[in-house]
């Protein structure tokens, strides 16, 4: 089964993780932030980047009820956080191929692209989220911040979140030339 989203607008690439080459995307890249989605079966997490697309912080968790509401909620974080990309974890397998979990994630963010074209037309992007709870419970963990298993179940979402779009940054940032490293 191929990993590709049959919607030539909502894009599917691979982090570093693969030798595959990330395929180049015409996307927004003014001063607008990225906004992170882990969407689970009940809350989704949240997290956004600062302006500059260098890093990306949790910012909420979405208790989900309907994708019509959710749709609703999305929406209303682009307006108020000048979003100009939305980036959504999709769990694939480690071979790429996608099964259940990742097309119901595919159609999730279809959906969302296309209920953003009418409020605020916000392209959509699939992000690999391979091991992204691992990294955020461990980040969690090592915060030290969160010490209730209430506290770390309601942010682990938002923080998964923090680490896909986190990836998500880290890949599309231009690498620094050989030339500015010399002394």
């Amino acid at each position: 089964m191929s990993a590709r989203p049959s919607n030539p607008t909502l894009r599917t690439t691979k982090p570093r993780a693969t030798a595959m080459s990330v395929p180049q995307m015409t996307e927004p890249m003014g001063r607008e932030c990225v906004l992170g989605l882990d969407v689970g079966e009940k809350r989704v997490g949240v997290a956004l980047s600062d302006p500059l697309r260098l890093f990306a912080r949790p910012l909420c968790v979405l208790n989900r009820a309907s994708r019509a509401e959710d749709f609703r909620a999305i929406a209303r974080l682009i307006c108020e956080s000048q979003v100009g990309l939305v980036v959504c974890g999709y769990p694939i397998f480690l071979d790429g191929t996608e099964g259940a979990q990742g097309r119901r994630i595919r159609r999730y963010a279809e959906a969302l692209e296309t209920s953003l074209a009418a409020e605020c037309p916000t392209p959509v992007r699939l992000w690999d989220e391979s091991y992204s709870t691992r990294e955020a419970a461990v980040a969690m963990a090592a915060s030290g911040r969160h010490r209730t298993f209430r506290e770390r179940r309601n942010w682990i979402d938002a923080v998964a979140a923090a680490v896909i779009l986190q990836s998500y940054l880290d890949e599309r940032r231009p690498a620094a030339s050989q030339e500015d490293n010399t002394p």
